[in-house]
């Protein structure tokens, strides 16, 4: 079990319930979120386009949630300055830049330029949220993407700040795509052993991919089974990512992870798709009449069945005169 420091435990305390269970708000996307609003020229959305869309987001769902997930290009100096985040709701400052290196079979993750640990802390962030496109058997991939991750791992030790790890799957078989039934065969054991490898490195929290394929799977009993022992080989607190599942089925996902253990969840396209999908007029009716009331239903879900991630960590001894170590 990991000790927190005061930073961490606060970090994980501002961006929590008071039972412990995380319901954040995903507004962090960039380019794929450019190909949800246009299709069929994403390159055609303009920065102001993308900004004023994440801060109806922000205005209109922030305060439901217990934290946003932001990045420095379109939104958190933007939220900050139109005073669309509520002061009490803490925020996750993305880390990673929009692309990733190498072919499809071998992906590397690469840090934003000019950007990183320490000045996101300097905005106020309450937690640092890395990305990164993983599989345990990548070979020399792997091992580069570990050394990434633990260097970010310990410039948050550093700037005692929490750090929300969020490892996507990808096949290292050419050809094969993550959506495919080949791919799914092996999604299971794939999600598992990277939340086993790589909450061993010592995140603070897991933002992880349901592991099972539910567009290839719909046993209910096979789904619990695997979210069980993902939490098992979890050392760490987890939550449930949405990868844009619809919302119903998100739902589910939900209910079943936080039985199984898991702390809560991170909703990005799975809950606002429909306000992306309309004209920016009519997206404040969309967020009041659809977004909102599915946030309130995740909210009571994760509330029910989540688990405290306290449960996972423990506070470090303080002593007289902690701060003089600190």
């Amino acid at each position: 079990m990991a000790v927190l420091t005061p930073g961490k435990l606060r970090g994980l305390a501002t961006t929590s319930s008071p039972e412990g269970i995380f319901t954040i708000l995903a507004v962090d996307h960039r380019d794929s979120l450019r190909a949800v609003m246009a299709p069929s020229d994403p390159a055609g959305v303009t920065s102001d386009a993308l900004t004023h869309l994440k801060l109806d987001l922000i205005g209109g769902l922030a305060g439901d949630a217990t934290g946003v997930m932001l990045e420095p290009e379109y939104s958190i100096p933007h939220a900050a300055a139109a005073r669309v985040l509520p002061g009490a709701i803490g925020f996750l400052a993305a880390i990673e830049a929009q692309g990733y290196l190498g072919d499809p079979t071998s992906r590397m993750t690469s840090l934003l330029e000019g950007w990183g640990v320490e000045k996101a802390k300097r905005t106020g962030a309450s937690g640092i949220k890395l990305l990164v496109l993983y599989h345990p058997e990548g070979g020399e991939v792997t091992d580069r993407q570990d050394a990434l991750i633990s260097e970010v791992i310990a410039e948050c030790a550093r700037h005692d700040i929490p750090l929300f790890l969020e490892p996507l799957a990808y096949s290292v078989v050419a050809g094969m795509d993550t959506g495919s039934a080949e791919f799914a065969a092996t999604r299971r054991r794939v999600v598992i052993d990277t939340v086993s490898r790589l909450g061993a490195l010592g995140p603070d929290v897991l933002k992880v991919q349901f592991p099972v394929d539910t567009n290839h799977e719909s046993d209910r009993t096979v789904w619990q089974d695997a979210c069980e022992e993902l939490n098992a080989a979890s050392p760490v607190p987890w939550a449930l990512l949405s990868g844009g599942d619809p919302f119903d089925l998100f739902l589910e996902q939900v209910e079943i992870a936080g039985d199984a253990g898991a702390s809560g969840f991170m909703v990005g396209r799975a809950l606002w798709r429909e306000a992306v999908e309309v004209q920016p007029e009519r997206r404040q009716d969309v967020i009041a009449e659809i977004c909102r009331p599915r946030f309130a239903r995740l909210v009571e879900v994760a509330t029910a069945h989540c688990r405290d991630w306290a449960a996972r960590h423990e506070m470090s001894a303080v002593g007289d005169g902690w701060y003089h170590s600190y």
